[in-house]
């Protein structure tokens, strides 16, 4: 397929032509999957990308590494006061939120790019409370 198109032939015709003695050749005929679906073709609901983030997972590369910096840092915050309730000890539910809050008084003080953080440091207090009631403290 290093041939160019000739002049004068349609680009259309030109593929198909390319595609049909391809075909002819048995190019196609080893192709791995041939002639299965598509894995995880019937996941709901469809993504558009789907195929850009397999290629993504099969390369090694995180998807939160392509997130901005104030999302992923939003989304640290969710996950810190998710596990704060659960950590072993009070002292390490005050430790997970004291570091939270430090990153976003620094995203604060020099707001990274992407969209605005939109969150305030936590109160550790009510964290460290919260924990205590959970575990009978």
């Amino acid at each position: 397929m290093t041939e160019r198109k000739p002049p004068g032939v349609d680009f259309e015709s030109w593929v198909e032509r390319q595609i049909r003695e391809a075909e002819e050749r048995g190019d196609f005929a080893a192709l791995p999957g041939r002639g299965r679906p598509l894995p995880d073709d019937d996941r709901a609901p469809y993504d558009e990308l789907w195929w850009v983030k397999r290629k993504l997972t099969r390369e090694g590369v995180s998807v939160p590494s392509l997130t901005s910096p104030t999302l992923a840092l939003r989304k640290e915050a969710e996950d810190v006061l998710a596990a704060a309730p659960d950590a072993p000890s009070e002292r390490a539910a005050r430790d997970l939120v004291t570091a939270l809050n430090d990153k976003m008084r620094e995203a604060l003080r020099r707001p990274p790019p992407g969209p605005p953080l939109g969150l305030t440091p936590y109160d550790v207090e009510e964290v460290a409370r919260a924990w205590r009631e959970r575990h009978g403290g």
